[in-house]
């Protein structure tokens, strides 16, 4: 049986990837329990394990534009510590990565194989791990790129603007950003799928849901789906909202190589979101009820 290990198992994306494996041979560290920046750590926690898929990782954007030097720590350092020790196990390491490595520049969906280009600190600091899974893993290393993340667990955009409801009668949300917006549970069964498909070629894969829209156009699509006014959502530009770290425009992206492999494709974002929003974590947010209060 496959000895699994899932690095960052304490967030978002890390539950779900336990969840998933539940009853399998798996042990899922939280930052508590492992901080991947601690070499000697990671070559502990990586012995015995056929497969490592790295969820740890430091996901505040802006913060990384001040702080760049403590984000490449964990993304690009962290993640050499890791590839370092399956190099010496020979475990596979499916790393995750981000939209934020490329420019984000062109109209159409990018594809694995289009040239990097962060625009912001923590896409170079992304880079440095994708880079250094690359060099040491050329044979059994898996960088699978993901964007617009949302789920049950720690915050994120739906849960956000879901409960603004209960306290502004409108909100502004960015209309000139483009992405797939991806449910942490559909990311997590295509990893695993990924771990236990032992003929699938190592490098690149991009993991988000078909489909595109905007922020505003997620915004709306939750509120509508979650028995809100859809009008209460109003667009404004990423000119008006103006934040330390540059996104890209555009975080669409190409799914060609995952589809050669064999692997599962993700659902539609809208068909996932509604799946999403019947769960617990979401229905709390939305209490139809109750009259909105004015904004101050």
């Amino acid at each position: 049986m496959t000895r699994w290990l899932v690095t960052g198992g304490g967030g978002a994306l890390g539950r779900e990837v336990r969840a998933r494996l539940a009853g399998g041979r798996v042990t899922a560290l939280d930052r508590a329990r492992l901080d991947i920046t601690d070499p000697r750590a990671v070559r502990a926690a990586v012995a015995g394990h056929d497969v490592v898929v790295n969820c740890a990782a430091w996901t505040d954007v802006d913060g990384a534009e001040r702080a760049e030097a403590a984000a490449t720590a964990v993304n690009g350092t962290g993640v050499r510590h890791l590839a370092l020790a399956c190099r010496r196990t020979g475990a596979r390491l499916l790393h995750v990565s981000s939209d934020y490595v490329l420019p984000g520049t062109g109209t159409e969906p990018s594809p694995e194989s289009a040239p990097t280009g962060p625009v912001n600190a923590y896409g170079r600091s992304k880079l440095a791990g994708e880079r250094a899974v690359a060099e040491l893993l050329p044979d059994t290393g898996y960088i699978v790129r993901t964007a617009w993340l949302y789920g049950e667990h720690g915050p994120n955009f739906v849960s956000t603007v879901l409960a603004l409801a209960a306290r502004r009668d409108t909100v502004d949300v960015v209309d000139d950003q483009y992405g797939q917006p991806t449910w942490t549970h559909d990311l997590a069964g295509l990893l695993v799928a990924l771990g236990r498909a032992g003929g699938a070629a190592p490098g690149v894969y991009h993991a988000t849901a078909t489909g595109r829209t905007t922020w505003y156009g997620l915004a709306r699509a939750a509120y509508e789906l979650s028995g809100l006014d859809p009008d209460r959502v109003r667009p404004t530009t990423s000119a008006a909202f103006a934040r330390p770290a540059r996104r890209p425009a555009s975080s669409v992206l190409g799914h060609a190589r995952r589809t050669a492999a064999g692997l599962p494709g993700l659902p539609h974002w809208r068909t996932s979101l509604a799946e999403a929003l019947r769960r617990p974590a979401f229905t709390a947010l939305v209490s139809r009820d109750a009259v909105p209060r004015p904004a101050p």
